[in-house]
């Protein structure tokens, strides 16, 4: 069969676009961070008509097929099972199509276009999609798992920014709802559907993104607060004051930080010496008015100060001014730091923003309690309700294998997050296989119930992706 398979697809997409070599097929058949398997062949279409075509094949041959845009997400849902009979569908010579309306504040693309080639050809426009990640994925892999970055306090999601897809079904079927409307009611918004399911509804092929203007200026601080509780009080102030021009407000903590400085001796430690407090915020406004109309800078100096004079204030232990690119430097090396420092358990999670601070201690309580030989290294989202609780620790000086240990962290965690936080297990990586047996046990039935209708009626012989829904 899956001789057969090769042929046809060779005839329908050229020799080039489907590689069966095992050396050839490695890069694709290992995720960013989870999920390894062996794919039977990758197909690598270069259009719409391409994609449908294979699909098409596939489906007709029983063939099981996981869609791939950059392979850079973090739950393992771009890569192959281990059963070495699966075809990934890899996006990345889906890249063609670029269309940029500045009138419309639209860009028409493929699945595959990355995130770096858009917004390169924004730049022109003076437009950017507001997306911001360290990694450089595609757009199809975004809408995919519904990113969300560092600036959705102020933009969104993908799925904030999203006017209209195009869809490949499982039999081959193309969907053409590339909507470029912002006001449509005339019923189902078809496009959600697809959001945020990992590629297992139908493969995303084109999309209609909403663009926004280029900053011109911003201004950027760090501020050391004496708790998590003084953070949120910091969140709330610069929200009320400067909601039009807030942009990102991520928190480190203290343990997170100093490995930053231990193991990145050219980033400047704003604390020197010092011992930082228990959190570091970094605040950022930015603004489309010229420093002219607005001092970005001036405003947030002032309203840093006014806070300061109330009694929230009094928890505030330092600020420091600062260029954007040196203060967003040290966020950007934590999670590279604290992999040197050990084990790293890493956690994609979200609260109620009011309930953050008091999450964390209880998480911090727990492993206090039970597992004091764990450090818990948190940073990330607190203007959004995410945060990254990486959990780290040195195999010498653990009771227990890493093996026994990360399930069992990860099932404490987990069920402190959303059995007593109301809170979510997969705040922005989305569901895969690395997290497939929390969907299950968190999802209400019911849900899980609607989720699998709809995939059996999108693909009732179940080939596409390996998440399951219901």
């Amino acid at each position: 069969m899956s001789g057969a398979l090769v042929q046809v697809l060779r005839s329908l997409l050229g020799d080039d676009a489907v590689l069966t070599d095992p050396e050839d097929l490695v890069r694709y058949e290992e995720g960013w961070r989870y999920g390894k398997g062996r794919a039977l062949l990758v197909a690598r279409p270069g259009t719409t008509a391409q994609v449908a075509a294979t699909l098409a094949a596939c489906h007709g041959a029983g063939v099981r097929v996981v869609p791939q845009g950059a392979n850079t997400g973090l739950v393992g849902a771009s890569t192959p099972d281990a059963g070495g009979g699966m075809v990934v569908l890899s996006l990345e010579r889906l890249n063609r199509r670029l269309e940029v309306d500045p009138i419309n504040r639209t860009a028409k693309v493929d699945g595959g276009l990355l995130l770096s080639a858009l917004n390169e050809a924004l730049k022109a426009h003076g437009l950017m999609f507001p997306i911001d990640l360290g990694a450089d994925p595609s757009i199809g892999g975004m809408i995919a798992t519904n990113t969300g970055g560092t600036r959705l306090l102020k933009y969104g999601d993908v799925r904030h920014n999203l006017l209209g897809v195009e869809v490949v079904q499982a039999d081959g079927t193309v969907l053409d709802a590339m909507n470029q409307l912002r006001k449509n009611n005339t019923g189902l918004d078809l496009k959600q559907l697809f959001v945020g399911t990992s590629g297992v509804l139908g493969v995303i092929t084109g999309a209609v993104l909403q663009v926004v203007p280029v900053p011109v200026q911003q201004a950027t601080a760090l501020v050391g607060c004496a708790s998590g509780e003084a953070a949120l009080l910091l969140l709330r102030s610069l929200e009320r004051d400067l909601a039009d021009v807030f942009t990102a407000f991520e928190v480190i903590s203290a343990q997170a930080l100093k490995p930053v400085f231990a193991h990145h001796e050219g980033l400047r430690n704003p604390y020197g010496a010092a011992e930082p407090p228990a959190y570091t915020a970094l605040v950022e406004l930015a603004s489309t008015l010229p420093a002219a109309a607005l001092d970005l800078p001036g405003l947030l100096e002032e309203r840093l100060g006014a806070f300061l004079e109330t009694e929230a204030g009094e928890a505030i232990t330092d600020v420091f001014m600062g260029r954007a690119e040196d203060l967003w430097a040290i966020r950007h090396h934590v999670s590279e730091s604290l992999r040197q420092e050990g084990k790293v358990l890493a956690f994609d999670i979200s609260v109620p923003r009011s309930r953050m601070a008091a999450f964390t201690e209880a998480a911090r309580a727990l492993l206090a309690s039970d597992y004091p030989f764990v450090r818990c290294c948190d940073f990330g989202h607190w203007g959004d309700g995410g945060t990254h609780l990486n959990l780290v620790w040195t195999e010498a000086g653990a009771p227990r294998p890493a093996s026994e240990l990360v399930p069992e962290l990860q099932q404490r965690i987990y069920d402190l997050a959303v059995k007593d936080f109301d809170g979510s297990y997969s705040a922005e990586h989305g569901v895969g296989p690395h997290n497939q047996r929390f969907y299950e046990a968190y999802t209400p039935l019911s849900v899980r119930s609607v989720s699998g209708a709809l995939k059996r009626h999108l693909d009732p012989e179940g080939i596409l992706g390996t998440t399951r829904l219901d």
